[in-house]
């Protein structure tokens, strides 16, 4: 079998996560939290619309990781994400981890948003 070790470039991966945190690259993070090409920061969730609308132009697709279950993102928030050019998919946070991880080790241009499990 051959392995071939994975590239992550700019963004890193997420690597754990439990009840109230995630850990991203190394670094732990209690709460929500949003990560892409520019590194990982704390974010105060759906009230912090400007921290996602940073994204635009340099990711094609924001995936919003709702929390332990799926469940709707407020609707003017998603609109106004995607008239500024974001593709946005809504899921549940473990799935969105892993979503992002696979989609970043083929060098996508992508950013992730969670809310804790």
């Amino acid at each position: 079998m051959r392995l071939n070790e994975i590239t992550f470039t700019d963004a890193k991966p997420v690597e754990g996560y439990g009840p109230g945190f995630f850990r991203i690259g190394g670094e732990v993070f209690q709460g929500p939290v949003i990560t892409g090409p520019s590194g990982s920061t704390a974010w105060a969730g759906y009230d912090d619309a400007d921290a996602l609308l940073d994204y635009a132009g340099h990711v094609d697709v924001l995936f919003v990781g709702t929390g332990a279950e799926i469940a709707h993102m407020p609707a003017p928030l998603r609109t106004r994400l995607e008239d500024a050019g974001l593709g946005v998919d809504v899921m549940a946070s473990p799935t969105a981890c892993r979503t992002y991880n696979v989609l970043l080790s083929e060098g996508r241009r992508i950013a992730l948003a969670l809310l804790p499990v």
